[in-house]
């Protein structure tokens, strides 16, 4: 691709140009250096999205960390739960095997009602 360069003066011939040349390119060390150039450029705007995503992959691994904070929190408070409601077993067994406790049968059990004045 060239692009014509019309003289004025007179009897001069008009002389084709090189789209490099144009754009004011005329030695190999000025293209190496725009080609530096654009290779910094874009190595630049490559860091920039790097490192937003980054602070988006970061945000997103602190809501997951306050996550697994909630769900340890509920994991405990399950866990003395459990405990809870599993001594109520173990009282029942050492009244049985310790104390030689045992249920009432059903017709043994007597109902009092306490009436308040």
């Amino acid at each position: 691709m060239s692009i014509k360069k019309n003289k004025k003066a007179s009897g001069q011939v008009s002389k084709e140009l090189s789209v490099l040349e144009w754009a004011g390119v005329r030695t190999p060390a000025t293209f190496a250096l725009l080609v530096a150039l654009t290779l910094v450029l874009v190595a630049g705007l490559s860091v920039v999205a790097t490192t937003h995503e980054n602070r988006f992959a970061f945000n997103e691994l602190q809501v997951l960390r306050d996550q697994a904070n909630g769900l340890e929190v509920e994991w405990g408070q399950l866990l003395i739960e459990q405990s809870t409601f599993g001594v109520e077993g173990r009282i029942e067994q050492k009244a049985f095997e310790q104390l030689q406790m045992e249920v009432p049968d059903i017709a043994k059990i007597v109902m009092v009602n306490y009436e308040r004045r």
